[in-house]
């Protein structure tokens, strides 16, 4: 006996139920996806599906129904057979609404449903309560792009080198109040366009054309342009206020007191819904900190601090949950309706994610597969015979045609009649076209069906005035503060940001460790005879030597690790360089000033060196003057050598160089190597240390002729100046980017 075929059962009676339905329901709570328009942005969110038991009314209890995310949209199940739903399912977020047999709600338990607001979503905790972004009136910018190229040179094994265009010929634009978003498969280009359109990466193999207002880019659109990298380039141990107010007192104008900065920062606190962490440090790798959707809103408010007029960001949603990511595009929706161009890169958006988009731009290859409203891309692929045979998020449907996969896409008829006149094997892959066909096929339906229209709307003027527009062009470059100013606020900064690494239990514990040991092996020595005398000058020649080793390996991390930060804050015009360079040297001495005195502290009393005020604290100056010339080695070899396997190498063997030139292991030193002593910080320091423990004993000790320590303070004097002009150079060379 034949079986009945259950599926099919369910499904007329799935069918039968929503055709009842929608007899039932009033015409103007149908589905907008039923008259095939294309949902706005406002729209989409107060769609609703009417109650089966809205159709009596004799019920008069008001019960309230429960309202869920997957009643927004409803998929009629009648339609799936004919194709007519895909397209709708492909740009909803597939919320299905079934009614099983044997399944009914009893009519007191049914009451009238109203639309769906934003006002039904509970509090979400990790993004905060949603508050419309406000903000201040600012200059529109009208970002245009045509033929945008991008090329870079490979250099092979051998000496032979080799181009490789990373863009082609990319076409577009976007307007105050637009969102647009730069969507394709890694490597496709997208944050390198981004970093051109955002005056990132200005380098000559750069070709085409970008226009703000019609006007080239310059250098008054920094203050102009917030640029908010993937990777989150914050420092770790300030708190969530500090970092945002640091930004402030930076980059907002002269004009405004500090009191009003302050105030400013405390806005786009409130604004972002950050105002339950904003005492919390932002963390990293080995500070517990605020959320991944917190520091990334972080991350956006350093840049809307400064009300900009176009603002970029690269990947704003990556590593976040779907909930916390729609809650970022959100944000940006509500930036760019206050007159703002919003430009993001995305790299797999969720079906609401999609639809916030005002505008889209498609990449494969670096070449252009598709620009124009984010709403029309469906149909334009429709248009072309790429259609999806299954139900998918429209974002995954155009990363697939993005990597040639044609699996569960329709293929053209033009391309399959290509595919059998060409070689079978090398343009198919398991019956479907390879990716590279694919590929060409969608560039090439592009160039002939969309390009020459766009760029020809490219070309109409933008409808602004011409005063205007030169503004771009005529306004000077100002800073945010006086150059005492920036540095005050660096130093400060600087201070609180290093006191956590100074202060810790680890670097604390190993200089006490070290200095107890030494203590007890020198405990109380005594220098009534040579002997004596020379065991107490290993002592000193150790603190040379240690005080000398340190400083150099800590400050040799210091402009490597910062360098993100440092370019990051150089690309928007925060402040001077000198400034910068002042406030971080500066900084770090009350810092390096603590540790070498608790280190003396406890070995000079338990080794029993001389017992005379002066010559503690002069012990203790010419320490000191040894750790600021070896930061400055440190600082300089860091700067100049930014790769830290180089630099630390490099250090390592300069270190022992001194070492060995310090005047403790070799007396006679070869008369063609004997200037290197002179190089050391170790030869200068040993000798004054020497000069302040036994002046009065011996003018001779060791082999060493103690004279007046002038040269050797000098030199050492020299070397802290010397070291760090090196540094600052070496800075100033470092490329921007």
């Amino acid at each position: 006996m034949e079986k009945p075929n259950l599926n099919l059962g369910l499904w007329r009676t799935q069918s039968d139920q929503l055709a009842e339905i929608k007899s039932q329901m009033p015409i103007s709570e149908a589905s907008p996806a039923e008259g095939g328009g294309t949902h706005s942005r406002k729209s989409s969110r107060q769609m609703v599906v009417a109650s089966p038991g809205r159709s009596g009314g004799s019920s008069g209890k008001n019960t309230h129904i429960r309202k869920t995310r997957s009643a927004q949209m409803k998929f009629e199940l009648d339609d799936v057979g004919s194709g007519a739903a895909l397209s709708r399912a492909s740009s909803a977020s597939l919320g299905f609404s079934f009614s099983f047999t044997g399944f009914t709600m009893p009519p007191d338990e049914v009451a009238d449903s109203r639309p769906f607001s934003d006002d039904d979503i509970p509090e979400d905790i990790e993004a905060g309560t949603r508050k419309k972004f406000q903000t201040e009136p600012t200059l529109p910018i009208y970002l245009k792009f045509t033929e945008v190229t991008y090329k870079i040179i490979i250099k092979g094994m051998t000496t032979s080198t080799e181009e490789k265009d990373i863009l082609n010929g990319i076409s577009g634009a976007v307007n105050p109040g637009e969102v647009l978003a730069l969507m394709g498969p890694s490597g496709s280009g997208k944050t390198t366009l981004l970093s051109l359109l955002g005056g990132r990466l200005t380098v000559p193999s750069a070709g085409g054309s970008i226009t703000y207002n019609d006007q080239p880019h310059s250098k008054f659109l920094k203050s102009r342009i917030g640029f908010v990298t993937q990777d989150d380039v914050l420092f770790p141990h300030l708190t969530v206020k500090e970092t945002l107010t640091y930004a402030a007192l930076l980059r907002l104008p002269k004009t405004l007191t500090k009191q009003e900065k302050e105030k400013r920062a405390a806005d786009v606190i409130r604004e972002l819904g950050l105002e339950r962490c904003q005492d919390t440090m932002i963390g990293g790798s080995f500070v517990r900190g605020v959320s991944g959707g917190e520091r990334k809103r972080v991350c956006i408010g350093n840049e809307i601090i400064i009300n900009p007029s176009v603002l970029f960001l690269d990947e704003p949603t990556s590593g976040l949950d779907s909930t916390t990511a729609l809650r970022i595009i959100e944000l940006l929706q509500d930036i760019a309706e206050t007159e703002k161009t919003v430009v993001t890169t995305i790299h797999q958006p969720s079906s609401r994610l999609f639809h916030k988009f005002d505008k889209l731009i498609l990449l494969g290859k670096g070449s252009l597969l598709y620009f124009g409203k984010a709403s029309e891309a469906m149909v334009y692929f429709s248009s072309i015979g790429c259609s999806p045979m299954i139900a998918m998020n429209p974002a995954e449907f155009l990363l697939d045609l993005a990597n040639g996969n044609m699996n569960e896409v329709s293929v053209p008829s033009e391309l399959a009649d290509r595919v059998q006149l060409g070689n079978s094997q090398r343009e198919t892959k398991n019956g479907k076209p390879t990716p590279a066909v694919v590929h060409d096929y969608l560039v090439e339906a592009y160039e002939t069906r969309v390009a020459e229209e766009t760029k020809k709307e490219l070309m109409i003027p933008t409808p602004l005035d011409e005063e205007i527009k030169s503004s771009v062009q005529t306004m000077k470059r100002e800073w945010g503060a006086s150059w005492r100013e920036q540095y005050s606020i660096l130093f400060w900064r600087g201070l609180k940001e290093r006191q956590h690494d100074y202060f810790s239990w680890l670097r604390i514990t190993q200089v006490l460790v070290t200095a107890v040991i030494l203590g007890l092996l020198w405990w109380q020595s005594s220098v009534h005879n040579p002997k004596e005398l020379d065991d107490q000058a290993g002592l000193l020649f150790f603190i040379a030597v240690f005080w000398a080793f340190f400083p150099v390996f800590t400050a040799i991390f210091t402009f490597p690790q910062e360098r993100a930060m440092l370019n990051k804050e150089r690309a928007a015009d925060m402040y001077r360089l000198s400034a910068y360079f002042m406030a971080r040297t500066t900084s770090d001495l009350p810092l390096d000033l603590f540790l070498p005195m608790l280190f003396l502290v406890v070995v000079y009393f338990m080794a029993g060196l001389r017992q005379t005020v002066d010559s503690f604290f002069l012990t203790m100056v010419i320490v000191f003057l040894c750790i600021v010339a070896a930061q400055g080695l440190g600082l300089a070899i860091g700067a100049t050598l930014t790769d830290l396997k180089r630099a630390t190498t490099l250090a390592s063997v300069t270190v022992m160089a001194f070492m060995l030139a310090g005047g403790y292991f070799v007396k006679d030193v070869p008369i063609f190597i004997s200037w290197l002593r002179y190089l050391s910080f170790n030869y200068h320091t040993y000798r004054l240390l020497l000069k302040v423990q036994y002046e009065t004993i011996s003018p001779v000790i060791d082999g060493i002729r103690l004279d007046s320590g002038l040269k050797e303070a000098t030199a050492l004097a020299i070397m802290v100046f010397g070291y760090r002009l090196l540094a600052y150079i070496s800075l100033r060379r470092m490329k921007v980017g």
